[in-house]
């Protein structure tokens, strides 16, 4: 056909990409119910203290000194200035009602850099519990919403591969998180969701060609339409996705510690968005009969019928 010789053939590696894909998902769902998450202070409950310092620390001393004085697992970073930091950690049993006091003597550097108490929060046990149920219901109800949209933009198809792909997507990044040990928080929830709509929006952008695609090349067979449809919209991809990589990149870098698991949920959830829209929803669609009656319209008075005739 005339575009056969510059259309990329996305289609004839379906299935190795499902296998692929079948495996990844499997391996992070084992390690979900074997290992679970590694679940920060907001699901599991805790104490953040907020310092404020005459003059810049250093967040090693500051951990070590913690240590020193007993106060465990807590996690140092610098709050946009080396003079305030946030002190994050979980539950101390020795704690009490006095932990903001108890973290000011820990961290009393001499005289001339005095550490101010700016505020104390405490996450309970029970709120942290409730906070991840209704995290979970969160991404629950997103994507049976986005997976209703599609239904009705397009065909009942369609979005079954769409929220198939988003679920793909979830399962992808919270399972490597799983299997890596990497701490799961509100941050990392966050990106997931941010993830959901990114992964939705570069799906519909394919979909749109493949309609476009199906109303144009009316002698082309489905996986033919569909490897051209992606082959025009690569571009466009690879520009959108290597500009997000740019700024998630630059968060990883310099955003410090408070942006780093962010960050990091973001760039393998870019991955397997961009993967999914490609190998997912597509081959999803092509597996439940994707064809031309999907999309064809009859002029007014007339039926399309399935050979392409037109009856009066």
């Amino acid at each position: 056909m005339m575009f056969e010789n510059r259309t990329i053939r996305f289609m004839r590696f379906r299935k190795p990409m499902a296998i692929f894909s079948l495996l990844v998902v499997l391996a992070g769902v084992v390690s979900l119910f074997t290992k679970g998450l590694n679940l920060g202070q907001d699901f599991t409950g805790g104490t953040s203290v907020e310092l404020t310092f005459a003059k810049p620390v250093e967040q090693m001393a500051i951990q070590n000194q913690l240590e020193e004085a007993g106060i465990h697992d807590a996690v140092v970073q610098h709050l946009g200035r080396a003079t305030d930091i946030l002190i994050r950690m979980p539950a101390q049993d020795k704690a009490g009602s006095n932990i903001g006091q108890r973290v000011v003597d820990a961290v009393r550097q001499d005289n001339s850099n005095p550490a101010t108490l700016r505020q104390v929060d405490s996450v309970g046990s029970q709120v942290g519990e409730e906070l991840y149920l209704n995290s979970l219901m969160a991404v629950a109800l997103s994507l049976g919403l986005m997976m209703l949209y599609v239904a009705i933009r397009y065909r009942f198809k369609f979005s079954v591969g769409a929220v198939t792909s988003l679920l793909h997507d979830t399962l992808f990044t919270v399972g490597i998180f799983s299997i890596m040990g990497w701490p799961f928080d509100l941050s990392v929830l966050a990106a997931i969701l941010a993830l959901i709509g990114y992964s939705l929006n570069d799906t519909i952008v394919v979909f749109d060609r493949i309609r476009e695609n199906f109303r144009k090349l009316r002698t082309a067979d489905p996986v033919e339409i569909v490897d051209v449809s992606l082959t025009e919209t690569l571009r466009r991809t690879i520009m959108t996705v290597a500009t997000v990589v740019l700024v998630v990149v630059a968060l990883l870098l310099l955003g410090g510690p408070a942006l780093k698991w962010f960050s990091m949920a973001m760039l393998i959830g870019l991955f397997a968005g961009t993967y999914s829209s490609v190998y997912i929803a597509t081959s999803y669609a092509l597996a439940m009969g994707l064809n031309k009656e999907d999309f064809l319209i009859a002029p007014k008075g007339e039926e399309v019928v399935e050979e392409g005739e037109i009856l009066p």
